[in-house]
């Protein structure tokens, strides 16, 4: 049997733990050995994003010496597997960098692509108009779906997973923008940043959704924020809470 290895992000270990357990969950439905390696660390994204790349290379080594061992290594989150998949080439020796790069997948990646859409195991319902928020990362970097400013044709990889999902009503938006979020970004720019996320909302909003999903916690913890002090009536959650029916609502 394969063996997985659950690499959670640090904004996820230490703001939403339900999000990794429901991740960890829906990969031994699917008949996966899954190990939580500990003592792991920062991939390095914020790091990366700042320029500050000497800095990385620890981390980037630490990811390594962690994961190598595993078939896969899975995470729910686009943009820190987009960081190990087109970034360690560049800070890893190419004999690490070429052993482990192929081995990491965002969580709704390795469901449709590994695991296959077909063999799927899902078996919870969530009656509820969804929002789709497609990250900035997930289908620029990952090709988990289309990019709306590309000439080509539709698809979503994301949707097509949420839609094994009983009674669940998928709605995406008109255009696939930057929620604002963009790690760092926000807390450089906040008045753009904000504008930015109340915008997606905006659009989200004339869909007239009860709820918004993704695979990137930090674009929803983002406009959650927004959408709180804003005292708008919109719940967001994360893809893998749906997948597993973990929905206490």
């Amino acid at each position: 049997m394969p063996k997985v290895a659950l690499f959670v992000p640090c904004y996820i270990n230490d703001f939403y733990p339900q999000v990794a357990l429901s991740t960890l969950q829906l990969l031994q439905k699917q008949g996966f050995e899954v190990v939580y390696p500990p003592n792991q660390t920062c991939c390095g994204q914020p790091l990366l994003n700042n320029g500050l790349r000497d800095e990385v290379v620890s981390l980037a080594k630490r990811f390594y010496d962690k994961f190598a061992s595993f078939d896969y290594v899975v995470a729910p989150s686009s943009s820190c597997i987009s960081t190990v998949k087109h970034h360690y080439h560049d800070i890893l020796p190419k004999e690490k960098a070429d052993d482990i790069t192929p081995k990491v997948y965002e969580l709704c990646e390795f469901l449709y692509d590994v695991v296959g859409i077909d063999k799927l195991k899902i078996d919870s319902a969530f009656a509820y108009r969804v929002g789709l928020h497609n990250s900035c990362h997930s289908i620029r970097e990952l090709s988990l779906g289309s990019a709306s400013e590309l000439n080509i044709p539709h698809f979503s990889k994301i949707k097509e997973i949420l839609q094994k999902v009983k009674d669940i009503e998928v709605l995406e938006p008109s255009r696939d923008e930057c929620c604002g979020f963009g790690g760092t970004f926000s807390i450089q720019e906040p008045e753009i940043s904000t504008i930015m996320g109340k915008d997606r909302i905006a659009d989200h909003k004339s869909n007239d959704v009860e709820f918004i999903t993704g695979v990137d916690m930090s674009c929803l913890m983002h406009m959650d924020s927004i959408a709180k002090r804003d005292k708008e009536d919109i719940t967001f959650i994360h893809i893998a809470q749906i997948l597993n029916g973990d929905t206490d609502v």
